[in-house]
């Protein structure tokens, strides 16, 4: 037989890691659910079944906590107008009925949001996600709370890239785009786009990103020449994506 409340589990890439959450989902079927159904000021499984897992492959900040590589229980305890998310030490157990505080890793005070929709089956989502931030949200009837994450990968992708330059295979075409994303030495991200461009003389995506560091040093010239270039290589393959990227790139660039 189907289990009342579905099991789902997210897999969420975030920094150079990973994060695994497993829940069951339970829904509304015209209950009052908190204040109700779940009762302010008690610990909650955060969804129904066994108690909702997360499961970090590598150290973020949550709230800005540190949180260490593992898998955690999340329990919560509602309330009218303050939740306590908890990441708990004891992972694997049925409910919240063998809750312990002494397990706890860390506790969150966090301000619940009306929705003006009611969510109809209780929801955990990752929302608004970067590179090296995100929201992990839970949504149930008309209630919202999120937590922010973080993560600081800039000092292991920087260690990454000077390792990576050391080998045969040089991830040039990567690493110029890292520094032009994040505002490193320009001069050495036009020195690898150049050496990506020299190893691939057909790839329109690698004379955009070349344009952009170009532009972004002050060569507007040279960077519309480059981007000029790139539009003919895309159009003489017909793909209408970077066609696109490159009359975008070039209507900005004359401005």
């Amino acid at each position: 037989m189907p289990q009342p409340s579905s099991t789902q589990t997210l897999i969420q890439d975030f920094g150079l890691g990973k994060i695994t959450l497993t829940y069951s989902r339970p829904s509304v079927r015209g209950r009052v659910i908190f204040g109700g159904l779940e009762p302010y000021g008690k610990v909650w499984r955060t969804g129904a079944n066994s108690a909702t897992t997360i499961k970090l492959s590598d150290e973020i900040e949550i709230n800005g906590k540190a949180i260490p590589a593992g898998e955690y229980g999340l329990f919560t305890i509602p309330g009218k107008t303050e939740w306590t998310v908890i990441l708990s030490k004891g992972s694997q157990q049925w409910g919240a009925y063998t809750y312990k505080e002494a397990d706890d890793l860390v506790r969150f005070n966090v301000k619940p949001v009306t929705l003006k929709e009611k969510v109809e089956t209780f929801t955990i989502q990752f929302a608004n996600v970067y590179q090296t931030s995100a929201q992990l949200q839970l949504m149930w009837e008309n209630t919202l709370v999120s937590l922010d994450l973080t993560t600081d990968i800039d000092s292991k992708v920087m260690a990454n890239i000077e390792e990576a330059m050391k080998g045969e295979k040089k991830p040039y075409f990567q690493a110029a785009t890292y520094y032009y994303t994040n505002n490193k030495d320009l001069g050495k991200a036009l020195e690898w786009v150049n050496a990506a461009e020299a190893a691939d003389q057909k790839a329109p995506w690698i004379k955009l990103w070349k344009a952009r560091i170009q532009l972004k040093s002050g060569d507007k010239k040279g960077a519309i020449a480059t981007a000029e270039s790139g539009l003919k290589l895309a159009t003489e393959i017909k793909n209408e994506e970077y066609i696109r990227l490159h009359n975008a790139f070039l209507a900005e660039a004359k401005k």
